[in-house]
């Protein structure tokens, strides 16, 4: 059984209704950043190769990488597989990230079969390949596959955003985070939304880059 999939605005709604009601801090939330982003996108191996660039950089310089892939042809499997070192550097990947991306590409994933699996086994086959860690696998499952009962407590935005939003005293971690959201099920993918929505206001609000 996969469970509920977020497929529209709608999906979001209703998540969010439901969350609201039981938890007042994301009442308070969802009347200060409104409307909710779907954030769905196709999944595959494009997906899950942008996740591998985008882990510890900025989403500009991620965004900048992806666009020398795209240019490079680098962006498909097939082409990722063979590609030498050189090329993965010049389109901006790091040794590592470059060994990553040929091992996801290598892998022959069956990306159609994920869609059938529940949230853990998704997972857990994500996070048996090399560069894929539960913050990896867990934004996959949420935006490419669209699991609304998954979520990624090893975000240190979600941990901030927990921290002011239920007034906490430190940041939670990763497993404190975690055992919270256990009472968000089984709408934590839109936990995510509106925490995430929550801290980008604070930012802005503040002045902080």
């Amino acid at each position: 059984m996969t469970g509920r999939i977020i497929q529209s605005l709608s999906c979001v709604a209703e998540g969010a209704e439901w969350l609201a009601a039981r938890e007042p801090a994301f009442a308070r939330a969802l009347g200060m950043v409104g409307a909710l982003p779907l954030r769905r996108q196709a999944d595959g191996f494009g997906a899950l190769l942008g996740a591998i660039v985008g882990q510890q950089v900025s989403v500009a310089s991620a965004r900048a990488v992806w666009v020398r892939l795209e240019a490079a042809g680098l962006t498909e499997a097939a082409a990722m597989a063979v590609a030498s070192d050189e090329a993965l550097r010049a389109a901006g990947l790091s040794r590592q990230k470059a060994r990553y991306g040929r091992a996801l590409a290598q892998a022959g994933l069956d990306f159609d079969g994920l869609r059938a699996l529940p949230d853990a086994e998704v997972i857990a086959t994500l996070v048996a390949l090399p560069g894929i860690g539960f913050w990896t696998a867990e934004i996959y499952a949420m935006f490419a596959l669209g699991r609304a009962d998954v979520f990624a407590p090893g975000d240190l935005a979600l941990q901030e955003a927990a921290r002011l939003l239920f007034g906490l005293a430190a940041r939670p971690t990763e497993r404190e985070l975690r055992a919270m959201a256990q009472a968000w099920s089984p709408w934590r993918s839109v936990a995510t939304r509106i925490l995430w929505a929550y801290y980008q206001m604070v930012k802005e609000r503040d002045g902080v880059a």
